[in-house]
């Protein structure tokens, strides 16, 4: 699997991460970050750490790092500031943010625990701005309009290292494409990752020793490209801070026992049910021997205390 492959940091929200994945990734860079930021909604109480960087959100508690969260930007629905109520701080302007990720909705609630400091707002709001403006660095786009005058509209930090005349475009908008050799003989052949629609695009090159060039140097292009990537998120704050490997606490796994009474859940807290009016309607649970809540359509008692276990 190729780096641009294993690419989930943007697309993903995630919970008590392992410190590796915290760690940036090749082509992540750390922005901004905060000392003294509660996760209101699944910690409040707990003074934490807030790193922005180009691909993601990362919140980790300052006193048990390994409760943390990771927030893809191409999971935020929206970014709103709202009152609060912070064990720390009491009522206080906070910042929401509403997710999505395979189908579920996530609320996330983070208050400033420095009075009078908008640099939450302003940092976060503004990277997730820059990202949202520069997709065409990281997603797959058909018929886009690439050509002004005549010329390949280029992007920032964009370079031609050739071009190719009399190249035969083989492929479709389909996902699935296969090219008979019988029909074009040897092709140029690219496969796109699963997360950008796994397309497979044909390019017909003549002569044999032309497509042959033309596909090392396409390979050792990407090579390059794969090990340092730009994704396109511009935006630096006048203050650089250190390097998220400084930042980030090497997890101890310890043999103390949590007790499950004081056990903050790492995932149901977050969900987001803005279309919840009132308590739903009791049902009887065989499994418990209780009657409940009944449950949201997608969700069993069984997926919950996997969650909790």
């Amino acid at each position: 699997m190729s780096v641009l492959d294993a690419l989930w940091e943007d697309r993903d929200v995630r919970f008590d991460v392992s410190s590796l994945q915290m760690k940036t990734r090749p082509g992540e860079v750390l922005i901004d970050c905060l000392d003294s930021i509660e996760d209101t909604k699944g910690n409040n109480g707990d003074r934490g750490r807030l790193l922005v960087t180009n691909l993601r959100i990362i919140w980790h508690s300052l006193p048990l790092p390994r409760v943390n969260l990771s927030i893809g930007y191409n999971c935020i629905l929206n970014i709103t500031t709202r009152t609060a109520n912070s064990k720390l701080r009491g009522q206080t302007e906070a910042l929401y943010i509403l997710t999505k990720c395979n189908s579920t909705r996530f609320e996330f609630i983070f208050t400033n625990l420095v009075p009078g400091s908008p640099r939450l707002f302003t940092s976060v709001i503004a990277v997730h701005r820059a990202y949202e403006t520069s997709k065409m660095y990281r997603d797959f786009k058909l018929r886009s309009a690439l050509i002004q005058n005549k010329q390949l509209r280029l992007l920032p930090q964009e370079h031609v290292y050739d071009k190719i005349n009399g190249v035969w475009n083989l492929s479709s908008d389909q996902r699935s494409i296969k090219i008979r050799d019988s029909k074009f003989g040897l092709a140029l052949v690219i496969e796109s990752s699963q997360q950008s629609g796994g397309y497979v695009l044909g390019f017909k090159i003549d002569p044999v020793e032309k497509l042959q060039e033309s596909v090392k140097e396409i390979n050792s292009l990407h090579k390059v490209y794969s090990a340092s990537p730009i994704f396109g998120v511009d935006y630096e704050m006048e203050e650089k801070p250190q390097p998220l490997e400084a930042l980030t606490v090497e997890q101890i796994q310890d043999d103390v026992e949590i007790d499950s009474d004081d056990h903050t859940d790492a995932f149901v807290a977050y969900f987001a049910d803005g279309n919840k009016q009132q308590d739903r309607e009791p049902v009887f649970s065989e499994e418990l021997g209780l009657a409940i809540e009944k449950l949201k359509d997608g969700f069993t008692l069984q997926g919950l205390w996997e969650v909790m276990s």
